[in-house]
């Protein structure tokens, strides 16, 4: 693995250290602890607690749990009507109205997490997150007020979150599932076996923006609900084949929504067990009696379920229709379960992430040779650096180490801007584990590994990748350069120091007379350091 360095805004102001690369022979480290000893990296534990956060459209969840025996046992959970959805304006604005109803909802559930470090946590955002052009302003209020970072994830790693909770809240029978899990802006549809996620899909419909859309004024009538029905087959349409009857062997519902109208059938014996059919054109009738939301009068209806309700059950409707479904149990796994099985995961080095990368690479013909050189190359500059903190070393390393990896999987495309089209790649594919911070961190780190830097750009990342990325993304410059040659032959010992806007390196005696072509490199990676207000020295 990786070393990290971490430098506040590439200032020392002295040198760093002083080390050596190709024979691995090393002088020693500057002195990092009083015992003039390297810190050691102390193996992984589980922590006593883990918790998720989930910053729904609809509603905000927090549970807290402790592993035991290889379970997840719950000590607590949390949950607030927030309904982020219906704060978002026809031109995809949240409201100041929506922004204080959540910040107020999250320094609640801070107070709870105040003592937990922030890597026994995760938090998410979903689809009202995803689509708000001013997300970004509202999470640095919103992280503030929780005390610990919030990611925001795309609809296929929700997908694969909510299957993960799903999948380990039942037991394993070999058979094809459909999850089907109802958010408050999206409905995410999944086909697996076992713990293996196959086949997954967000669509932009949930119970809150269906209702909002035509059920905005509480009214339910036949027409309206018709509608709705027939918006949500509309955006069912084109995944009717992938996840229709015959695709699997068990139909699981999840969320708020599905729990809320499997009771309500039950309850008033329109179903034994689970949701039918049958039991949601009961519910349906029921519904058309009532004629307006805050009319309905049924045992399990909470009141601040009941303005959602219409638009719910018609994505529901819409989807036993469509997919050809007979019968849907309901699990009680869903997105925040999945978080903290991921996060366990994370902890345990079981990280789907490095699966993520590998199977990027292959997908795009990296040469593995070149970038396990790469790696290596940059294991033992970064080694040379102090590192000083504010990025978990463990954490840092997982980030050398994948950008090594995929720095040229965008030679697929075109080797012309070959680092713009990985970049590309990075920033928009679908990479299960990374969330939508994650994949510009990475992009940026591979967009900038070679030619001109940006030093603005790494400002727009989020803290605290917008101090370290920079350093980072040097590091891997250098090492790229050193290996541009694609030898298979050791490197010899180089020596890195770092100073203040300035990086040294220290080549064996008459090597570089004997690598002009390393020199020319050098040269021009000066000129383009230079344009980033940093002095290249080598000799």
């Amino acid at each position: 693995m990786l070393g990290l360095f971490w430098l506040e805004s590439f200032k020392i102001g002295k040198y760093h250290s002083v080390g050596t690369i190709g024979n691995f022979t090393r002088n020693p480290r500057p002195q990092i602890s009083p015992n003039n000893k390297e810190p050691t990296v102390p193996k992984p534990s589980t922590p006593e607690h883990v918790a998720a956060i989930d910053l729904g459209s609809n509603s905000f969840h927090m549970i807290v749990a402790n592993f035991r025996q290889g379970e997840l046992v719950v000590v607590d959970r949390l949950r607030e009507m927030v309904r982020l959805a219906a704060g978002l304006t026809p031109d995809r604005f949240l409201t100041e109205e929506a922004q204080f109803k959540a910040l107020d909802c999250l320094q609640r559930f801070g107070q709870r997490l105040r003592d937990m470090p922030s890597s026994s946590v995760r938090a998410v955002g979903t689809n009202t997150l995803r689509v708000a052009r001013n997300a970004e302003q509202f999470l640095l209020k919103a992280e503030q007020a929780l005390g610990h970072p919030i990611e925001i994830i795309a609809g296929i790693e929700e997908a694969r979150l909510i299957y993960q909770g799903v999948a380990n809240s039942l037991t394993n029978n070999g058979k094809r599932r459909l999850v089907m899990d109802i958010g408050g802006g999206s409905t995410e549809y999944i086909i697996g076996m076992d713990h293996a996620p196959l086949q997954k899909e967000s669509l932009r419909m949930g119970c809150v923006s269906m209702s909002l859309n035509h059920f905005n004024d509480g009214k339910i009538t036949p027409k309206r609900f018709k509608r709705a029905v027939i918006a949500a087959q509309a955006e069912l349409e084109p995944f009717e084949k992938t996840f229709g009857y015959g695709a699997w062997e068990q139909a699981i519902g999840a969320s708020g929504t599905m729990r809320t109208v499997e009771k309500l059938l039950v309850s008033n014996g329109w179903s034994k067990e689970g949701i039918t059919l049958d039991g949601l054109n009961q519910l349906i009738d029921a519904m058309y009696s009532a004629g307006q939301c805050d009319k309905l009068q049924l045992p399990e209806l909470s009141t601040d379920r009941k303005p959602i309700l219409p638009g719910g059950v018609a994505i529901i409707c819409a989807s036993f229709k469509s997919l050809h479904i007979p019968h849907m149990k309901v699990a009680d796994g869903a997105l925040r379960e999945g978080l903290l099985y991921d996060l366990l995961g994370r902890i345990n080095h079981e990280d789907v992430r490095d699966r993520s990368v590998a199977a990027l690479a292959t997908r795009f013909h990296v040469d593995e040779e070149h970038a396990n050189r790469v790696c290596r190359t940059l294991s033992e500059l970064s080694r040379q650096t102090a590192f000083l903190g504010g990025v978990d070393r463990e954490v840092g390393e997982s980030w050398l180490s994948w950008a090594a990896a995929l720095h040229e999987i965008g030679i697929d495309i075109a080797h012309s801007n070959y680092h713009r089209h990985g970049a590309y790649i990075i920033e928009n594919g679908d990479l299960p584990g990374f969330s939508r911070q994650d994949q510009m961190l990475l992009a940026t780190l591979v967009r900038f590994h070679r030619r001109k830097l940006i030093p603005k750009s790494f400002k727009e990342l989020v803290k605290p990748w917008d101090m370290a990325a920079f350093p980072m993304t040097l590091l891997l410059r250098l090492a790229v350069l050193l290996n541009r040659s694609r030898q298979p032959a050791a490197l010899p010992p180089i020596t890195l120091a770092m100073a203040e806007n300035r990086i040294i390196l220290r080549f064996p005696k008459n090597w570089l007379n004997e690598h002009p072509l390393t020199v020319a490199d050098l040269e021009q990676e000066a000129g383009y350091l230079q344009g980033a207000d940093i002095v290249l020295d080598y000799a």
